[in-house]
């Protein structure tokens, strides 16, 4: 029941990211076929930039609590198999000891909580983020090209900026919401 578990939340992970992506590269690439034949763009970008950011925080918030019940799911496991290894001394023959278990140490990789928490940034949550950092980025620098009448490397430096700062902030809740998964082994 638990390995079922495991699975359906590594496919779910899977769809959600797949949709997420997709929906980004088919958005571009209409873009790239309207700017071949439409004057005015604004229209368009407006629209979908904010859906498509959305789109991406669900995406994000869902993989990481995907991601956190994965690694709840797999302690149990582990716990598991602990429980079998120390029935009698010969289990040591069908069980590998548990710092050698290669999924779950894998999983914990995953959320920067083995080695160091720069390896959240290898994640599919942190990819997703990316992304949707760099789309809110070029929204807002967009948006301020247009409102406040900067000109394009001040609204590039906006973009920038606020795409690094929604980084940042999605790799704290990323570690934030993991700090209080309780690994037993």
């Amino acid at each position: 029941m638990l390995q079922a578990g495991h699975s359906a939340i590594v496919s779910e992970q899977i769809g959600r990211a797949s949709i997420y992506m997709g929906a980004v590269s088919s958005a571009l690439i209409a873009l790239g076929f309207l700017a071949q034949v439409v004057t005015r763009l604004d229209p368009f970008v407006a629209a979908l930039l904010p859906a498509l950011f959305i789109l991406g925080e669900f995406t994000f918030a869902a993989l990481v609590r995907n991601t956190i019940e994965n690694l709840v799911l797999l302690g149990q496991m582990q716990r598991i198999r602990g429980y079998y290894r120390g029935l009698v001394p010969e289990a040591s023959q069908f069980f590998d000891p548990p710092e050698t278990d290669v999924q779950f140490q894998a999983a914990l990789g995953t959320v920067g909580l083995q080695s160091s928490p720069g390896q959240r940034l290898f994640t599919g949550a942190s990819l997703v983020a990316a992304i949707n950092s760099i789309l809110g980025g070029a929204g807002l620098a967009v948006l301020a090209a247009r409102v406040a009448d900067l000109g394009d490397g001040a609204a590039l430096a906006v973009g920038a900026a606020v795409a690094f700062v929604l980084f940042v902030l999605h790799l704290l809740y990323q570690q934030r919401r993991s700090a209080h998964v309780g690994l037993r082994r």
